[in-house]
């Protein structure tokens, strides 16, 4: 028993008296006392005095905060409306006018009717794609596939032309313009090509109808090219190299 009692008398032996927890009760009553004088001091303090309510607020600025002024006409829907009217069509964005394409062909269809040169100056390849694939179908249909002969002839004959034009003509002419001229005089040649659809060329009466079609081709493309360069009295001497690219087409449509 005396170990036990000796042991608890180690155990709980501390350094902690009495005197101590008196101490820290005085400093903490000590501590509220600041805390409360301090608080009664804030009280205590003045008010400010009377500000009027004109000074509170700034008078040099009427707007409104974070809400900038915006103008209704720049986001009112009809100025998106007239936008999109004054646009012009899409086909004639793309260069297509239907008009024009009428007119073209009209002039080809009729050798003795004047060309307007403003309208065959342009380089319209609407109409000419769509005689060389009518050419090329026809002639598919009377069993010759001849696509690859008809572009090359026509690529060929395009420069060509090109080449020969620029060298008679003082003003000169795109290459664009020439195988747009080529192309729509290319129409009685579909023709020519339809009828072998239906009977043989091979024989007199197809060898009269090929030099019809070929004299009609070529004195369409050089009365438009007469008409567009200013190439007064040499509409003869247009003639020839057309009727030479022209006769290549008929001899793919009749052999």
């Amino acid at each position: 028993m005396s170990n036990l009692g000796q042991f608890d008398s180690d155990f709980y032996q501390s350094n902690y008296t009495i005197d101590n927890q008196e101490h820290t009760y005085n400093d903490f009553n000590a501590c509220g006392n600041l805390y409360g004088s301090g608080k009664q001091q804030a009280s205590e303090q003045p008010q400010p005095a009377f500000v009027p309510a004109e000074m509170l607020v700034s008078s040099g600025y009427s707007g409104q905060f974070f809400q900038p002024a915006s103008n209704q006409d720049y986001y009112s829907p009809s100025s998106y409306v007239d936008s999109f009217d004054e646009e012009p069509p899409l086909l004639e964005e793309l260069g297509i006018n239907f008009d024009h394409i009428w007119q073209k062909t009209l002039t080809v269809l009729n050798p003795m009717k004047p060309a307007d040169g403003s309208i065959m100056n342009e380089t319209d390849l609407t109409g000419p794609v769509l005689f060389c694939m009518a050419l090329g179908a026809t002639l598919l249909l009377a069993g010759k596939v001849q696509f690859g002969y008809v572009y090359g002839v026509s690529a060929v004959g395009c420069l060509g032309i090109h080449a020969l034009l620029n060298l008679m003509s003082s003003a000169g002419v795109s290459c664009g313009c020439v195988a747009s001229v080529l192309g729509y005089c290319l129409l009685p040649m579909v023709i020519l090509s339809g009828c072998a659809v239906f009977f043989s060329l091979q024989g007199a009466f197809g060898t009269v109808s090929a030099l019809v079609i070929t004299g009609w081709c070529s004195l369409s493309a050089s009365k438009i090219f007469m008409s567009a360069l200013a190439m007064e009295g040499q509409q003869l001497l247009i003639a020839y190299p057309c009727a030479l690219l022209y006769g290549l087409f008929a001899l793919l449509t009749i052999f």
